[in-house]
């Protein structure tokens, strides 16, 4: 038994190198291309249909929640954390030029983030209950026709089912080491977890979505002015971190205290790797959550994509990343502690008490966020297998899942999450690409017509 958990863990570390940034960058580059690098066109716009309508009320179309709702909603799985832990990691391995890798990743995939959306949007259905829903599952059975369609829908929706659980788990551990460095007991943080998630999650995606637009942008902001006073007290250290981002993401990092250098190869390895993680482009995970969106037109929802990899990967994950060069630790923490960085710089400056609660609190609200998001995700994927009430079926399981990982349960599962994930990814990533025609077909007809985009000369 031991040889074949060795195997797959053996092929999953395969899968994740090459292969896998292959399929995901590669990809996400044919998208950008075939799009007419939209992403980059239309970002003065994409930002004034999302930064610039953040709380507009009147909305035109149909759907479930509002379009930052929406939005807000897929930030809350993005953005978890591995925003405060995983870039880090990224920097001790790859030096500072990971960064900027990191960066062109979350452009790039923003091709990725447009196209499932779009296809979300057009190819979603409304269920029994009368909400919209969509996601990979729809538009590949309903969008590739013949049994192929079929059979890749299936395998992104029952693996992400069954990765859901281990990955809540995970995320709860988290919150839970976090919590028990100031003396709370395990089962208090995960009963505490499991009651907050529960009432969220049944309320259904209107009470997600009333939840995450007034969570999401508030545990952003306090992680971020956090990180900020922690820039402008190092801002002599500014100018050479930012230096040192550019120069090291073509240059190799020379080796300096505790830390062992990083070669070119290893900024791009460490760098895309945290990109892919931490915005979710091309996962299929977020048209979940677009769908239900109430828009005009997929093109326009699409924007809200471009939005979230500004956020999630330009905003918070510099933060931290410019937290980390600034202070210079990840040169004196080893690096299989990387991951403890951003608390000791809060601690090194705001002292341990206030320090540490920032992080603490940062962290605790990321994984709630991500829980109760990624809860409706798995709820999902059980519907459209297997109906609404198994939905519920599962709701009962994951939730049970996060009282698992506060125990420490669940841990064989562990291994085998990047395998699932991988899983997940192949069949949406194929069928972007099958289906890009579709949506430059809507881009191009978005663009042309003054009804949906006003700077269209009549």
């Amino acid at each position: 038994m031991q040889g074949i958990i060795d195997a797959l863990i053996s092929f999953s570390n395969w899968l994740w190198g090459i292969p896998m940034l292959v399929i995901l960058v590669g990809g996400s580059i044919f998208l950008t291309i075939r799009l007419g690098f939209v992403q980059f066109r239309h970002f003065p716009f994409a930002m004034k249909q999302t930064f610039g309508k953040m709380f507009s009320k009147s909305e035109n179309g149909e759907g479930t929640v509002t379009a930052f709702q929406a939005a807000t909603a897929a930030l809350a799985s993005a953005i978890g954390a591995s925003n405060i832990v995983g870039v880090p990691v990224a920097i001790a391995f790859g030096g500072p030029g990971a960064v900027f890798w990191m960066w062109i990743v979350a452009l790039i995939g923003a091709g990725a983030k447009f196209t499932e959306i779009v296809l979300g949007i057009k190819y979603r259905e409304l269920n029994e209950e009368g909400d919209y829903v969509g996601g990979p599952m729809y538009y590949l059975r309903k969008g590739i026709k013949g049994s192929l369609g079929k059979v890749l829908g299936f395998m992104f929706s029952f693996f992400l089912m069954i990765e859901i659980a281990p990955s809540i788990a995970t995320q709860t551990v988290s919150v839970v080491q976090s919590a028990s460095t100031i003396n709370i007991p395990n089962w208090v943080t995960g009963i505490v977890l499991v009651i907050i998630v529960g009432i969220v999650v049944f309320g259904g995606i209107k009470r997600i979505g009333k939840v995450t637009e007034k969570l999401v942008p508030f545990m952003a902001l306090l992680y971020i002015i956090g990180a900020l006073v922690i820039i402008i007290v190092n801002i002599t250290e500014l100018p050479g971190a930012i230096a040192s981002i550019f120069k090291n993401a073509f240059t190799p990092a020379a080796a300096t205290g505790g830390f062992a250098g990083a070669t070119i190869a290893q900024a791009m390895r460490w760098g895309t790797a945290r990109g892919v993680y931490s915005n979710e482009s091309g996962m299929g995970t977020a048209p979940i959550a677009h769908s239900t969106a109430v828009t005009d037109h997929p093109v326009r929802q699409a924007m809200w994509g471009l939005f979230e990899n500004v956020v999630d990967t330009l905003i918070v994950c510099t933060a931290t990343a410019l937290v980390v060069i600034v202070t210079g630790l990840y040169k004196t923490v080893p690096a299989d502690q990387a991951g403890t960085i951003p608390s000791l710089a809060f601690q090194s400056l705001l002292g341990p008490g206030l320090g540490g609660a920032i992080v603490t609190i940062s962290i605790t609200l990321f994984v709630l966020s991500t829980i109760i998001v990624i809860v409706f995700y798995g709820e999902k994927q059980a519907e459209y297998l297997f109906g609404t009430k198994f939905s519920k079926v599962m709701r009962i399981v994951y939730l049970a899942s996060i009282f698992m990982g506060a125990y420490g349960g669940l841990e064989f599962l562990y291994q085998f999450l990047d395998l699932l994930l991988g899983i997940v990814i192949i069949p949406n990533m194929l069928g972007l690409l099958l289906l890009s025609g579709e949506v430059k077909e809507l881009k191009d007809e978005f663009f042309s017509n003054p009804k949906y985009y006003n700077n269209v000369k009549h």
